[in-house]
């Protein structure tokens, strides 16, 4: 089996049937990497919030305040967030659309060749030889003519559902302490563990996608929020 080749034919079937099925989805709702970038995004906004309460003169409109604070801005940003990722979508969509139609479209060999190594991951173009390109160019002469504008599916608005629970939802076990427990002081310490316990698991799920080790990641991620929370409370964040 030719692996290149059937590489190639699986990025030039992503892109065509990004181009020609709009209304199905092409990929999973959020990749591994995606979904702990949210989560990570969520627990460093949270604990900007709570990382600046005093607790030692805090009372319980202080943590009200703090709480309110944290959930209304992790909503806010949740909010963004999906619309940013609905905005890469189709930002995605119209460029694979735009290469599409640019292949169909090619006048000599050679561009039809370039066109379609350049939308394929550097090393598996390299591997491509030209009649393998032309093959693919073949195939993609089969299928039904594509769409006049790109437009998101149904896997693209559960993505952007997605990212914003994932933001938003990522608040909760950060701020749960203080809304069950009285104590300021014990609800920080106990919420403290929490982000600590979250911010190694996310490192920790990291580690694994990049195929490094998950508990050095885990600890490096623990480390790199801790710093980014103070330096944000640092500059008044």
């Amino acid at each position: 089996m030719n692996t290149p080749l059937v590489a190639a034919e699986s990025t030039v079937a992503d892109i065509s049937s990004a181009a020609l099925a709009p209304n199905r989805a092409t990929k999973r709702v959020l990749e591994p990497a995606e979904r702990i970038a949210e989560v990570l995004f969520g627990l460093i906004m949270v604990l900007t919030f709570t990382g600046s309460l005093s607790v030692a003169e805090a009372g319980r409109a202080d943590v009200r305040s703090m709480l309110v604070g944290a959930l209304g801005c992790n909503l806010a940003w949740a909010v963004i967030d999906g619309i940013f990722y609905l905005m890469g979508c189709l930002a995605e969509k119209g460029r694979n659309l735009a290469t599409y139609k640019a292949v169909l479209a090619a006048e000599t060999p050679e561009k039809r060749r370039q066109l379609i190594a350049g939308a394929l991951p550097p090393v598996v173009a390299q591997l491509m030889t030209a009649q393998e390109l032309d093959t693919l160019h073949e195939r993609a002469l089969e299928l039904p003519p594509p769409p006049k504008v790109a437009s998101l599916d149904r896997g693209d608005w559960l993505g952007g559902w997605a990212v914003f629970l994932l933001v938003f939802l990522s608040t909760f076990p950060v701020a749960l302490p203080f809304i069950v427990i009285d104590t300021p002081v014990a609800a920080m310490r106990v919420s403290n563990v929490v982000a600590v316990a979250m911010l190694f698991l996310a490192g920790f799920a990291y580690g694994r996608v990049i195929h490094r080790s998950p508990i050095a990641i885990g600890i490096v991620a623990v480390f790199v929020g801790v710093v980014i929370v103070g330096f944000t409370i640092a500059l008044g964040g």
